[in-house]
């Protein structure tokens, strides 16, 4: 999925550029560590300058589209190719899209974080349509949008994205608008799997850790499937789920080398593991089956879901 190859780049230096907007360029400066992040963030909804984003895309209104991006200092994007030269290159590549008959323009945001005051991080899942020989196809855009405050006035100083790809067919549920809340801080999956375990204790359950972050969107589809009507009642009846926050990739990667989820070789996500009350390992997830959900069924998540529960009587 395009989010898992693209979220690092923007985030890594966020702090720094947030900072060069509020005082200004300074060659001599050393660069800014990036801060902590808080995964945790508000919804989609309630940040307005995403929604005059994509208004202005939709409207093909370029003159506004091109205000929402830093001026001075000039914008910096990220692209397939590479890192472009020219400032414009990334409100030009919307409006080129334009061109192919762009519909059903749908960013959602998979993840919404503040580096530091006046800067907001967003990862993105964008959907869309477009105009082709064979009538309109689907697409997606994965991408990183890091806006800051300048002069009282919101604009994206960062971008990264992948080219538009075919949006996969999914056969799981997808989520509306994912819960940019799904995974809990990193540091706060041991006390998380200590309480599940509790719980199972209690009332004779399994517990699944899922490993991922907000921003990898098969890990929304997987949720979705999970609280779907037809899936619910046995995940309810038979577990408790604990989502387990792997970061950039560089998170609890100790909780999953205990459960046997090789995630150091290779970040697949979502990846699950499955333990018994006492914490014993039933299932690690070894190759890959969760981390690509398009290829899932609700079927198949059934079958391994009946596979793992407790045996009762």
């Amino acid at each position: 999925m395009p989010q898992k190859t693209i979220r690092a780049g923007i985030l890594a230096i966020a702090c720094a550029l947030a900072l060069l907007i509020f005082i200004g360029p300074a060659p001599a400066r050393a660069a800014m560590p990036a801060a902590k992040r808080a995964s945790r963030g508000s919804n989609s909804a309630e940040f307005a300058p995403l929604e005059q984003w994509k208004q202005a895309i939709i409207d093909r209104n370029n003159s506004a589209l091109v205000a929402l991006y830093s001026a001075n200092p000039p914008a910096i994007a990220q692209i397939p190719q590479g890192r472009a030269r020219d400032a414009s290159e990334e409100p030009r590549f919307w409006q080129l899209l334009e061109s192919y008959g762009l519909t059903d323009f749908n960013p959602k945001v998979l993840q919404i974080e503040h580096p530091q005051p006046g800067a907001v991080a967003l990862t993105l899942r964008i959907e869309m349509k477009l105009r082709t020989r064979n009538g309109l196809q689907a697409a997606v855009v994965g991408a990183t949008q890091l806006w800051v405050q300048q002069n009282g006035a919101w604009r994206i100083v960062e971008t990264q994205r992948s080219d538009p790809a075919a949006d996969p067919h999914y056969d799981l549920p997808q989520p509306s608008r994912p819960n940019v809340d799904l995974y809990p801080p990193p540091g706060e999956a041991r006390a998380e799997i200590a309480a599940a375990l509790r719980a199972a204790a209690k009332d004779h359950k399994h517990v699944i850790l899922v490993f991922g972050g907000n921003w990898c969107y098969d890990c929304h589809v997987l949720n979705e499937a999970f609280h779907s009507p037809q899936i619910a009642p046995l995940v309810n009846g038979n577990y408790h789920v604990v989502h387990v926050n792997i970061g950039d990739g560089d998170k609890n990667l100790d909780l999953a080398d205990k459960c046997g989820v090789p995630l150091r070789q290779s970040v697949r996500v979502p990846s699950l593991a499955v333990l018994d009350s006492d914490g014993k390992v039933l299932y690690s997830q070894k190759n890959g089956e969760f981390d690509d959900s398009s290829r899932l069924s609700p079927a198949e998540i059934i079958q391994f879901l009946k596979k793992w529960a407790p045996r009762r009587g």
